[in-house]
């Protein structure tokens, strides 16, 4: 992949997440950013899009690692077989913490654990059809790692919202990483004309 391609995957990916990060912060706080007149939208627009265009960064810095990651897993473990099996251990144990640990963190006395459940089997579902989709335009080989990226990799970069438990800052915070992750992962194999991996 040469300097050009590298440069359109970097601005494609942070345009992406920035737009879609400022579309959810608006969609959330429509209000707010509408309540003051058009100098209150342009500039909470601006923020949007700027504080979206940093976590879509954050996004291709985890994208650059779980690709330095994947070939280290491939080496370690000598067979792609053998290093899907961690990595689907990997996506179970992520799940399941997305799952427990937040409850355990953030439960009110009243609520449940299936209150925390929805989010994480979406992000699952999500990760499937964008794997199905990924593989279809490879290689079988390429589901499992695409869903491990989308899982486990987004859910990393996702932590700092996690922690903090705002509604409002998951899904502003989520909307850039989804988005971006989604795109990198979509389009690579384009860029580096290689439809096996």
């Amino acid at each position: 992949m040469n300097s050009r391609k590298v440069v359109y995957l970097f601005f494609t990916s942070l345009l992406i997440g920035s737009i879609s990060g400022a579309i959810v912060g608006l969609v959330i706080d429509w209000s707010l950013y509408t309540s003051e007149g058009a100098m209150n939208f342009i500039f909470g627009l601006v923020w949007l899009l700027g504080i979206s265009a940093a976590f879509s960064l954050i996004s291709q810095m985890g994208f650059f690692a779980y690709l330095t990651i994947h070939r280290l897993g491939l080496g370690l473990f000598k067979t792609a077989k053998l290093w899907n099996k961690v990595q689907v251990i990997v996506i179970a144990f992520v799940i399941f913490d997305l799952i427990y640990l937040r409850y355990i963190a953030f439960a009110e006395a009243d609520e449940t654990i299936f209150n925390y459940v929805l989010m994480p089997i979406l992000i699952l579902i999500y990760g499937i059809i964008i794997a199905y989709i990924k593989a279809k335009d490879t290689n079988q080989g390429a589901f499992i790692p695409a869903l491990f990226f989308i899982v486990v990799v987004t859910t990393i970069e996702w932590v700092p919202a996690l922690t903090v438990n705002d509604p409002k800052w998951l899904w502003i915070y989520f909307a850039p990483l989804l988005a971006a992750n989604t795109w990198q992962l979509l389009i690579l194999h384009r860029l580096t004309g290689n439809q096996t991996k």
